[in-house]
């Protein structure tokens, strides 16, 4: 099972919601669950963005060994999902793989997908996805630019939507 997120730049919320995923998935005892990043407009070998590291060790993750790299369709056509920080962040994913519409939500989108009607897996997500209207409300700012405070806000944010989502790829590979 592999999720991917997507961000912008591949320096703040996706790596955040990465390795995050990670930690829980362990916590979890997920099989065979992996989880990478990407930006639509990646700072390209950058590393976190220090904001986002202290967020990351502060909740638990580990922020070590990481390179931001751009989203290209090779690495969007391995994901099992992907999960993007903004709908803009779809519509990128979608233009450059559009058979994985399926597979392609917003954080929030996919959360609260998995949170209220707990489908038995993955698959079973497309199928509920016209039950959630998406709306910018559910966008996750991005932090760059801002102060540590809505860096942490933001980490908190991306933190508690992940569990019915990890809880979701448990059942998918069980």
């Amino acid at each position: 099972m592999h999720v991917l997120f997507v961000c912008t730049g591949n320096i703040c919320r996706s790596p955040i919601a990465e390795r995050l995923a990670v930690l829980f998935a362990e916590r979890l005892q997920v099989p065979e669950f992996t989880a990478s990043s990407a930006g639509t407009r990646a700072l390209v070998g950058y590393p976190i963005h220090p904001d986002s590291v202290r967020v990351i060790e502060s909740l638990g993750g580990d922020a070590s060994d990481f390179s931001a790299r751009r989203l290209s369709a090779k690495i969007a056509s391995g994901a099992d999902l992907i999960l993007t920080m903004t709908r803009e962040h779809c519509d990128v994913v979608l233009e450059k793989v559009p058979r994985q519409l399926s597979r392609t939500y917003t954080l929030a989108q996919a959360a609260r997908l998995a949170a209220e009607f707990a489908p038995a897996n993955i698959t079973d997500l497309a199928a509920l996805r016209p039950r959630v209207a998406t709306d910018k409300r559910w966008d996750i700012s991005d932090p760059i630019g801002q102060s540590p405070e809505f860096f942490t806000d933001v980490g908190g944010r991306i933190a508690d939507l992940l569990p019915p989502i990890v809880e979701l790829c448990r059942r998918s590979v069980s």
